[in-house]
């Protein structure tokens, strides 16, 4: 584990003394399909991603941080309650095709649900993709505003679903509104938090890039009403795949900028990682498989957190956390009231003084197969040809050694607590 240095713990003193009565704003950006690699600080030569680079360079960066799903909408759903994706009936991606009934339950209870209670101005611009139904809408998830799509993507110009849908949305009402999606979803949050610069505030921002459809600020419309899409590829893919995450990060800028600019930043915080690995078309750096699989390269993801007040420049830690751990972290600094029970843990004294965290078992589960991680062995129950696999991630990050031939005992035991997970959480998917 790497140390915090003692200054940085004064530091974090000193912010709970200033601040007991003022608590942060808590701003939470989420990039879709984002790899690992895709991001110049962690080594991309091509993609100049400087302002998150910025984020991680002078915050804290997670070398072991994990979604909990390896697509979409599972991941979604645990961030938002804190509990694994299958508790709340999210197992699997909410289509556009086969699920515009479906959608998580208004039941349940959200980060933005805490932070409203706890006085905070709630928002969130880009995408949700837990439910079509504007039942299922974030404002009625505990969201003041919504701008933005409710499906798994839209054409960055039309707003059209796959499956040929009108899908941009002003609160719970479709809403037409031209321009490039990634622009507009920073536009919003810029404009939220210009509105809410003397409340306190909390702020997701769902960004849509670098998921397909692969289109640049500049590139035709391929989706119509009415019509299914087509998939296809352009055939200057890198490029525009370049330019969309830099088009990304030229809006984490704006609202870093704008945080500055309005002396709040020494009582805010962002979060900034992916919904799941990167697909094919990304850069998973050393990590095996891309989004869908239950290999590293699935879900462990590009994550950080930035706070002046409260964090050194560049710490790294290699703690493992989840996507489930973000909805107790941001309860945790804003004083909200939990009285239900959560999957997920806190970090906020880790994020502050380095504590470790008590050892737990850590579960993925997608289209039938499984995978569980205790400590640094992570063991992989595939449905294909019923393979169990069993890699010792503390010399094996790219699991490419097999060793459950070696321990059996572990295997076994690791089998059995992934059926005692799924008992205790009830599997349900929505495929």
């Amino acid at each position: 584990m790497i140390k915090f240095f003692k200054k940085s713990i004064l530091i974090s003193l000193l912010f709970i003394s200033c601040n007991s009565n003022n608590k942060p704003n808590i701003i939470i950006i989420v990039a879709d399909d984002l790899g690992y690699g895709d991001l110049s600080i962690f080594g991309n030569k091509n993609i100049n991603t400087p302002n998150i680079d910025k984020l991680g360079n002078e915050g804290l960066v997670f070398t072991d941080f994990h979604s909990n799903g390896s697509v979409c909408s599972p991941t979604r759903a645990a961030l938002l309650t804190g509990k694994y994706q299958q508790r709340v009936g999210v197992g699997g991606v909410i289509t556009a095709k086969n699920h515009r009934d479906k959608g998580l339950s208004t039941d349940e209870i959200t980060f933005a649900n805490i932070a409203k209670k706890s006085g905070y101005k709630t928002g969130i611009f880009g995408k949700w993709h837990l439910g079509y139904d504007p039942m299922f809408s974030p404002v009625n998830q505990g969201f003041d505003e919504f701008r933005g799509f409710v499906s798994g993507n839209v054409d960055y110009h039309s707003h059209i679903d796959q499956e040929g849908y009108e899908d941009w949305w002003e609160d719970d009402k479709l809403k037409k509104e031209i321009g490039y999606s990634t622009d507009l979803i920073t536009k919003h949050s810029i404009d939220f938090i210009k509105k809410n610069k003397e409340e306190k505030f909390l702020l997701y921002i769902a960004h849509e890039s670098p998921h397909y459809p692969f289109q640049g600020r500049n590139s035709e419309k391929v989706r119509e009403i009415g019509k299914e899409f087509i998939w296809s590829l352009p055939e200057n893919k890198s490029e525009i795949y370049k330019e969309m995450i830099e088009v990304m990060d030229e809006g984490v800028g704006k609202v870093m900028d704008l945080v500055y600019e309005l002396n709040i930043e020494k009582n805010t915080i962002i979060f900034f990682f992916s919904d799941n690995g990167g697909t094919r078309n990304g850069n998973n750096g050393p990590y095996r498989g891309y989004k869908g699989s239950l290999y590293e390269g699935g879900h462990r993801v590009a994550s950080m957190v930035w706070s002046p007040s409260i964090i050194k420049k560049g710490i790294k830690s290699d703690e493992t956390f989840m996507t489930i751990d973000i909805l107790p972290t941001i309860s945790d600094f804003i004083g909200g009231n939990i009285n239900h029970s959560l999957d997920g843990v806190s970090m906020k004294k880790h994020i502050m003084f380095n504590q470790e965290i008590n050892d737990r078992l850590l579960f993925w589960e997608y289209n039938s197969n499984y995978a569980v991680r205790k400590n640094n062995w992570k063991l992989l129950k595939l449905i294909k040809n019923n393979k169990i696999e069993l890699y010792d991630l503390s010399n094996d990050l790219q699991e490419k050694n097999d060793v459950s031939a070696l321990h059996p005992d572990l295997v076994e035991e690791l089998l059995n607590d992934i059926e005692k997970w799924k008992k205790d959480i009830k599997i349900t998917s929505n495929e």
